[in-house]
């Protein structure tokens, strides 16, 4: 089974706004009777821009994607057996879930405002049932097991 986390949109209206206002200075230097070629170099430099950013709109980057086997965080794959833990920590540029591995020094941070807020419950809850399969733990029902001697 594959879950691909993706960045929260959002965070990329930035793109189409520049592509916009490009075409907002065309539109202005077309009225102000600038030459031709000045005007097209702006409204294909904005159409360019607002393309791109109603592409990164419709198809987020990846922020992690989780398999049977392994992780991946940003291109960085490490098997979920390598994995030690996983919790929130501050960071300076705010929260972020970290998840602690073998190597010490070597954590691998996802930082929580780049998933949209319904992901964060998800991805922590997905995390903990492949690290526990991972490691083979269950969680206890509070039932002593059956006593088989």
């Amino acid at each position: 089974m594959r879950t691909t986390y993706r960045m929260r949109a959002g965070r990329f209206l930035g793109i189409l706004a520049a592509g916009l206002i490009i075409l907002g200075v065309a539109a202005l230097l077309w009225a102000f009777g600038l030459p031709g070629v000045a005007v097209s170099v702006f409204v294909t430099l904005g159409g360019l821009i607002a393309l791109a950013g109603l592409w990164v709109l419709a198809r987020p980057p990846k922020v992690a994607r989780l398999r049977d086997n392994d992780i991946e965080v940003r291109g960085l794959r490490t098997p979920w057996t390598d994995i030690t833990e996983a919790g929130r920590v501050q960071t300076t540029h705010g929260e972020a879930i970290v998840l602690r591995t073998k190597q010490p020094g070597h954590p691998i941070l996802l930082p929580i405002s780049w998933l949209a807020p319904k992901q964060v419950a998800e991805l922590e809850t997905t995390l903990r049932d492949h690290l526990n399969t991972a490691h083979g733990y269950t969680i206890w029902d509070g039932t002593a097991p059956e006593d088989n001697s």
